[in-house]
């Protein structure tokens, strides 16, 4: 059987089919506010109206051109991102060590409040010489890593360094308690806290049990309501892995990828 129509023919009517459907849906879209085709034009309005953020741009800016990486994996750096995309609001977030790390951070929470902990001046300088968007302050430990042993079995008869006693500004009868810290860092409520830092892995190092046990502190003297979630890497290390179980408490460990643990810590009221 002959077709019905010669193919110039069908091809003139096909597209003429197309054009006339496509002045149709202009003319919908330019008439109505009320017809099926909104939600189409609400979602690009949201898109549209997305602004990233300036430390965002910088960020993959920076990742982009750099050949220097994390030195978290992907993995462990996924986990503190789900809990700041799941709580989709700006967070108070403290991170212990500046490092190649510190800008992706921030990124992570836009119009949030990140401040970061550095032991090193020098390196800090070094750091914001860069990146001089970043927040950070200086740290002075008053431990080194070869007293952890000491001070695990020597806490206990110091009052202050006791749960129900324990602060942190001016408590400078616990030698595990950072007491010079700058009042911000006292005064907000933090909903996430990562340590990654100060040095721990030669003997005149400061260790992390300071800021291990001055985590759990923040996190149990919170007022507000929820969890402080405590992010704690390097924990296939002895000193991060018996500190963190002893403050931080396996009961509140909800997950662990690779090096890092998560814990989410309720307020101790």
């Amino acid at each position: 059987m002959k077709n019905r129509f010669s193919k110039p023919w069908f091809l003139v009517l096909v597209m003429a089919g197309l054009i006339g459907a496509a002045l149709f849906i202009a003319s919908l879209i330019r008439t109505s506010e009320n017809t099926f085709l909104c939600p189409l034009t609400s979602v690009k309005a949201r898109v549209d109206d997305y602004k990233p953020t300036s430390i965002q741009l910088q960020a993959i800016l920076h990742y982009a051109t750099s050949q220097i990486v994390p030195q978290q994996s992907i993995n462990e750096i996924r986990i503190t991102f789900d809990v700041l995309k799941s709580l989709a609001r700006p967070c108070n977030f403290l991170v212990f060590g500046l490092g190649h790390d510190s800008l992706m951070w921030a990124s992570f929470n836009p119009g949030g409040s990140t401040l970061f902990m550095e032991e090193d001046p020098k390196w800090v300088q070094t750091v914001l010489k860069d990146a001089p968007v970043l927040r950070a302050h200086t740290v002075q430990y008053r431990t080194q890593l070869q007293q952890a042993d000491d001070l695990l079995s020597s806490y206990r008869s110091e009052p202050y360094c006791l749960p129900s006693k324990a602060y942190l500004r001016g408590n400078d009868r616990c030698k595990l308690a950072l007491h010079n810290l700058p009042d911000e860092v006292y005064d907000k409520e933090w909903d996430l806290i990562m340590i990654d830092a100060p040095r721990g892995y030669f003997a005149e190092a400061p260790g992390r049990m300071g800021a291990i046990f001055s985590a759990a502190v923040m996190a149990r003297n919170r007022k507000g309501s929820g969890v402080t979630h405590v992010f704690l890497h390097d924990v296939d290390r002895k000193v991060e892995k018996t500190f963190a179980e002893e403050f931080l408490c396996r009961k509140f460990l909800v997950k662990g990828v690779g090096r890092l643990w998560h814990f989410e810590i309720p307020p101790a009221a």
